[in-house]
């Protein structure tokens, strides 16, 4: 949640990490679920609200700081005989978080299965073939977790 804090760009109050940054605007579960809705073509504040079933002021809320820190984007729409509404739309940082989306899928259909099976399977849209969220090196080849260090910017500039 915003504190007065400069959301654009550093500040001496800060967090130097960036996975609690990244959670100062995604660490609260109905902002997830809302991006998920949004991947799923829900763009309207009425069709996002039917399929969670949150009530509208959290909503209002976390669609508003989403908006605010750049992840989604707005854009005007008018049904006939309606005032003008605002619809939601993914930004290019809003589609990088398909990723996250997924890993946190991956991770739950394997730590918290369902009895019935997962509720949704990851697949190239291309081939069908079913794929999983990994860690990639720089020429596209995949790397184990085991393998994988995550070293302070300062040190990993040394190596």
């Amino acid at each position: 949640m915003p504190t007065g804090r400069q959301w654009s760009g550093p500040t001496n109050d800060e967090p130097a990490c960036s996975i609690e940054r990244s959670l100062q605007i995604l660490g609260e579960r109905w902002s997830l679920l809302v991006l998920r809705e949004v991947f799923a073509g829900r763009h309207k504040f009425a069709d996002i609200q039917s399929s969670l079933g949150i009530a509208s002021n959290l909503l209002s809320a976390r669609l508003k700081l989403l908006v605010e820190t750049g992840v989604l984007s707005t854009k005007t729409y008018q049904e006939p005989g309606s005032r003008p509404r605002q619809s939601y739309h993914l930004t290019p940082a809003g589609r990088e978080l398909w990723v996250v989306l997924a890993a946190l899928q991956q991770w739950g259909d394997h730590h918290r299965p369902r009895p019935s099976g997962p509720s949704a399977v990851r697949r190239m849209r291309s081939t069908g073939q079913p794929v999983h969220v990994g860690f990639v090196d720089e020429d596209g080849n995949e790397v184990p977790g085991t393998d994988v260090v995550m070293d302070r910017a300062d040190t990993a500039a040394r190596t």
